[in-house]
């Protein structure tokens, strides 16, 4: 066996671990959190794994299993150490909750630079988006809704359904942006139905793990948010954070970084409801967790562009 296919091997491992974990606050960190105490955690993880295995199935039949996403990415003659060292770092740096972007990370280990010019520019557009939208719907929202409030028992089960369909749609949406980050060390024109079942049987016991923990370190991000337990804002968040997805989707097929987004929109809101239920107090209580949260993605970027600088280093060598 050649070192390149045991690279591969390895990083498309990795990123598929990494993927998962790092993955729970942006997609299903607040269906946990508002869940976790009434539902099994198999449960869940079946909901969520019918849903990914759909998804991945439909790109195969499609004859895109990446939804797009790497028609200018291609797949590199060789694979070496620096592409597995991505998703390893991605992990790593999971294990201690710090959200760093997937995309940017893992991308960036088989971008040029102006591809990831490209990836960094479309996701800041994504961020600012993502907060200025959340900021202006949870200003109106905060005037005739009170999310924690507690839900009338007639009402519990329409939202308890809407909850379950709004995180059903946005799993689909993150799928087909982020899918990516693991197909990428596979072949672009698409593997075998076998090979395609492995894979979706990696992924379901990677969701296993993922709802057996509640989430993971990662999770503390959505916990540290106002109201993320209670189910009528978990419904909202992913709604539309779903519906952003959804536009930049349609919008071009260069990948983003759906964290950035996820943070964006969480930033955005936690100010709204701040200022709405706050009147008179200072903003500045929660700069220190919205600040703290931008500078952890910042430190992906970092560490995105510093991979992508030794790529092009070590390959002109």
């Amino acid at each position: 066996m050649s070192l390149s296919i045991v690279f591969g091997t390895i990083g498309f491992l990795l990123a598929a671990y990494a993927v998962i974990g790092n993955d729970s606050a942006q997609t299903l960190g607040t269906f946990i959190s508002s869940n976790n105490k009434k539902v099994k955690w198999y449960w869940m993880w079946a909901f969520a794994s019918v849903i990914l295995a759909g998804t991945l199935m439909s790109g195969w039949f499609a004859g895109d299993i990446a939804f797009g996403r790497l028609s200018k990415i291609p797949l590199p003659e060789q694979f070496h150490w620096y592409h597995a060292l991505a998703p390893a770092l991605l992990l790593g740096l999971t294990r201690f909750g710090v959200p760093v972007s997937t995309t940017l990370l893992t991308l960036s280990a088989f971008s040029s630079g102006l591809v990831l010019e490209k990836i960094i520019m479309k996701s800041a557009l994504g961020y600012g988006v993502a907060a200025v939208a959340a900021y202006a719907i949870w200003m109106v929202l905060t005037r005739f809704l009170d999310e924690k409030e507690k839900v009338k028992e007639e009402h519990k089960r329409y939202w308890s359904i809407a909850q379950w369909a709004s995180t059903g749609f946005l799993w689909h949406m993150w799928l087909s942006h982020d899918i990516a980050n693991i197909f990428v060390y596979l072949p672009r024109d698409g593997v075998s139905i076998w090979t395609m079942l492995g894979i979706i049987a990696i992924l379901v016991a990677g969701l296993a793990h993922l709802f057996y923990t509640k989430g993971g370190k990662i999770q503390q991000i959505v916990l540290s948010k106002s109201g993320t337990r209670f189910i009528r804002s978990a419904c909202l968040i992913d709604l539309f954070y779903a519906l952003i997805l959804w536009y930049f989707k349609i919008h071009s097929e260069i990948p983003m970084s759906t964290t950035w987004v996820f943070v964006g929109l969480l930033a955005g809101r936690e100010l709204a409801v701040y200022r709405s239920f706050n009147k008179g107090k200072k903003v500045k209580v929660i700069f220190p967790i919205l600040v703290g949260d931008f500078l952890k993605i910042m430190l992906g970027l970092a560490l995105s562009v510093a991979v992508v600088s030794g790529v092009i280093y070590f390959d002109s060598m």
